[in-house]
């Protein structure tokens, strides 16, 4: 399938379509793949990495699907209010919690109907009042302005079309003063067509990605300041995987001129909203 023929909603619904099926799946098939272990390709090009040593981390919740570990980086505070997007079954959003603490409050955003309901059945399993699910467009996010003092997202951005507008309702959501860190895919250097073509890779967060210095222009933009790379590593593509979308020759050229990078970014809404001025401060 040429994602490049499909219009933005066509993709969202790709990706609703493949993370239902994603949802019914364990962590071990889900993790097998570069996009769950469905029918796009069964080689291991694991990206997630270990939550287990975190507080907080629920196995039954943890569907392999992440690239970084954002809530480690997030400072996190007793008392905020955390919102997750693309929350998934839970995972992050049950870390998180542990750090924000009894008075704190978890939102997960997420688009996926089944993912919804199995993130609001693991908290109800673990008993937890103060984290809530909801079902929306990180486009268009379920929340009123300011009400978030941190945002988290792992591996899911990379996924939603209109990557300015994700980072402009982070912002908006988020209190002055209030931060993100996010776990994404981006790229150096232009993907062969072949791959960028593959919708199937599309929902393995892999040809959705944009180049690194195209994401960070997108985040300064959306007003975000002290900006700060917090992880960086680099995916490897098995030879399997690159032969189903790469004559031979190419294959070699791929790993010598492209990275795949997974990276976990930091960046603060400034204190003060600089675009609105009281009456009578402006001339």
């Amino acid at each position: 399938m040429n994602n490049q023929n499909l219009n933005s909603e066509q993709l969202k619904n790709l990706v609703r379509e493949k993370y239902t099926e994603i949802a019914e799946q364990s962590k071990e098939t889900n993790a097998s793949s570069c996009c769950g272990a469905i029918e796009c390709c069964t080689v291991d090009v694991s990206m997630a990495d270990n939550y287990s040593k975190l507080d907080g981390y629920a196995p039954e919740a943890d569907l392999g699907l992440g690239c970084g570990l954002p809530t480690e980086f997030a400072k996190i505070s007793k008392g905020d209010t955390v919102v997750d997007l693309g929350s998934g079954a839970g995972n992050d959003c049950f870390v998180a919690r542990s750090q924000a603490g009894d008075n704190g409050k978890v939102i997960g955003v997420d688009f996926t109907e089944r993912m919804i309901e199995k993130a609001r059945l693991n908290a109800n399993k673990l008993g937890y009042n103060n984290v809530e699910f909801r079902q929306g467009d990180i486009e268009n996010l379920p929340l009123a302005s300011e009400t978030a003092d941190v945002v988290v997202s792992n591996c899911v951005l990379n996924l939603v079309p209109n990557k300015k507008k994700a980072f402009e309702e982070t912002y908006r959501v988020l209190k002055n003063g209030g931060h993100f860190s996010v776990s994404d895919i981006v790229l150096e250097g232009e993907l062969p067509e072949n791959l960028r073509k593959a919708a199937e890779l599309y929902v393995g967060c892999i040809s959705g990605a944009i180049q690194k210095q195209e994401y960070l222009e997108i985040v300064k933009k959306a007003g975000f300041v002290n900006v700060v790379l917090q992880k960086e590593k680099q995916i490897a593509l098995p030879d399997e995987l690159l032969n189903e979308y790469l004559p031979e020759e190419e294959v070699a050229a791929f790993k010598s001129k492209y990275k795949i990078l997974s990276i976990t970014l930091y960046g603060e809404k400034p204190t003060e909203n600089k675009g609105c001025c009281s009456p009578g401060c402006c001339n």
